[in-house]
């Protein structure tokens, strides 16, 4: 069952309590970076694929950027659905804490460093644009996954059912 994280003016962001406590600091981290950059975010975003990003970043230009915490080296190792995430985006990262063996990393995704107070790209993501109706596609999913929770902010029981 997905729950919603709230804040004092109500659900900001779907939690399915998949999220561990070291995850919830790289996101918050990594959220911190992405705006610091010029980016907005949307968390736990569903993809076309079936497949849910953990955070997709859109910059002014319309560049997609999808950030896959790592919370550990055994959740590194046990996933393998990551490749799946760069038909999606332009640029794909990890996004892990500090202390993170980051030489496991593939070499074809960036490296974020983050923590619960802020984060540092350590190794840039390669630039691989997307087809423009894939970019349209997504865009669009990720406007109305935003519009649907700042919707629920407003009237959580009118909208709950809209949340992405």
């Amino acid at each position: 069952m997905t729950e919603t994280l709230l804040s004092p003016a109500g659900p900001v962001a779907p939690v399915d309590g998949r999220q561990s406590a070291a995850a919830l600091a790289i996101q918050r981290g990594s959220l911190r970076l992405l705006a610091a950059s010029g980016l907005v975010g949307v968390t736990e975003l569903p993809l076309a694929s079936g497949r849910r990003a953990d955070i997709v970043g859109l910059d002014p230009r319309g560049e997609v950027w999808i950030l896959e915490i790592k919370s550990s080296l055994a959740d590194f190792r046990a996933d393998r659905k990551w490749p799946d995430y760069r038909l999606h985006c332009d640029r794909l990262f990890f996004a892990v804490a500090p202390d993170f063996p980051v030489e496991v990393l593939p070499e074809e995704t960036g490296i974020i460093l983050a923590d619960g107070f802020g984060a540092a790209i350590a190794r840039p993501a390669p630039h691989h644009p997307m087809p423009s109706a894939t970019r349209r596609a997504l865009t669009l999913r990720l406007a109305r996954a935003a519009a649907a929770r700042m919707m629920a902010l407003q009237d959580p029981e009118g909208f709950r059912e809209l949340l992405l």
